[in-house]
């Protein structure tokens, strides 16, 4: 039977790709606001992960807290109680309340760019993945679908074959294909802006995991 890490699934389908400042991008996203200064986005997620050898795919449901700056907490409810917290500093993970990762960003450079790539993904700036992949927008209606596509296919360190978004205002859907077959799907509800400052317990993990 295949074995399936705890760690943050859909973040290991992304570690390849490289983040760059905004530029031409600004085109491909129009109609995409970002986060302002300020803004906390909360939600909900239902993640699916499609894999090979298994005939049923493994969710996975939880709340996240995206604040622009400074990370991105991930918090997975079931199957099991898993916190993630991504900073451009680090990443700590806890498992019922106990840290079991801890990936300083300077002990593993990809951290930071990984951590670029997700928040931007939420906050409504694509311009990290650029670099690495083309990408074909299509407008329906209100809402926006993007394709995209490595820049280089024979890059072996390259993972992923095509990464499908969906949403309108902000992101609504993520699905990643591997070359390897495997999937992640990634579904966001109950998106919610709000200009409060962060809470004094998401300050901490978000400090802990800059440490």
């Amino acid at each position: 039977m295949r074995r399936v890490p705890i760690f943050f699934g859909l973040a290991r389908v992304v570690i390849a790709a490289a983040p760059i400042a905004l530029g031409a991008f600004a085109e491909t996203a129009r109609g995409i606001t970002p986060l302002a200064e300020g803004q906390v986005l909360r939600g909900r997620f239902q993640q699916l992960r499609f894999l090979e050898g298994l005939q049923a795919p493994l969710k996975s449901t939880g709340n996240f807290t995206l604040i622009p700056g400074r990370g991105l907490i991930w918090r997975a409810e079931t199957p099991f109680s898993v916190t993630t917290v991504m900073t451009p500093g680090g990443l700590v993970q806890e498992l019922n309340n106990r840290e079991i990762v801890r990936m300083p960003s300077a002990r593993l450079p990809f951290m930071s760019k990984l951590y670029a790539m997700l928040s931007g993904a939420l906050s409504g700036d694509w311009g990290p993945l650029e670099s690495a992949f083309q990408i074909t927008r299509h407008d329906e209606g209100r809402n926006w679908r993007m394709r995209l596509e490595p820049t280089r296919t024979d890059d072996p360190a390259m993972p992923i074959r095509t990464i499908i978004a969906r949403g309108s205002r902000l992101l609504d859907e993520l699905e990643v294909v591997k070359t390897n077959g495997d999937r992640d799907r990634l579904v966001i509800l109950n998106q919610k802006l709000e200009s409060a400052p962060p809470r004094a317990e998401e300050l901490r993990l978000l400090d802990s995991a800059g440490q």
